[in-house]
């Protein structure tokens, strides 16, 4: 994956979330990702939105990311942004045990405003770095992850580690699910010819029947 900025032709824009309670690091991934840099000192987000285009799999993609507040009196936000979404990064620290518990509240919240459990999401345990205040075991975050049926990274925001790889797998959801959806309508499409192939049979046999 690499940064192309001003990539001609027109690019699918993938509007994405990222979710997790306060102090996950949630701000400093996306920093990283967007710039390549780790900011030192961040006030705490109520709501930032950034924007770039990057390829992915040799396709242009334009992201638009939607930094979300970890702060409960923000919480009437959350139910807009779920539904505007198309995919989610549902974030922990590894050294916060509890927001890895609360990262199940984050994927269940997704699954009730979008009235779905088929979204693109990817887990990220962030802080990998600082593995001497580890908190949630490496096992912990995979199983969780089956649990929710999608991929998982443990990343470093502060040394920039599977960064962009959680970025990409999300894109790649999407893609595969656009996919998946319009094979399905092709064969939908099928089964209907068909049907009317059917139903027709008899009404074209009576016409030349007439003739």
């Amino acid at each position: 994956m690499e940064s192309s900025r001003g990539v001609g032709g027109l690019s699918r824009e993938y509007k994405l979330v990222m979710l997790g309670e306060g102090g996950v690091g949630k701000s400093a991934i996306i920093m990283q990702f967007i710039s390549h840099r780790f900011p030192e000192d961040h006030d705490p987000t109520i709501e930032d939105a950034y924007k770039t285009q990057i390829r992915i799999d040799d396709e242009p993609a334009n992201l638009d990311i939607l930094d979300t507040a970890g702060q409960a009196e923000f919480t009437a936000m959350r139910d807009q942004y779920m539904r505007a979404g198309e995919g989610f990064i549902i974030s922990y620290s590894i050294t916060d045990r509890r927001s890895f518990q609360e990262a199940r509240h984050f994927k269940q919240l997704i699954c009730r405003v979008r009235r779905t459990v088929d979204t693109p999401v990817v887990l990220v345990g962030n802080k990998s770095d600082l593995t001497h205040l580890r908190q949630v075991s490496v096992e912990e975050g995979k199983e969780l992850a089956r649990e929710f049926q999608c991929p998982f990274f443990e990343t470093s925001a502060a040394f920039r580690y599977y960064i962009d790889e959680v970025f990409a797998a999300l894109v790649r959801q999407i893609r595969q699910r656009e996919a998946e959806v319009v094979r399905s309508g092709e064969r939908k499409t099928r089964r209907n010819r068909s049907l009317w192939s059917r139903l027709k049979a008899p009404f074209r046999k009576k016409q030349h029947s007439e003739h």
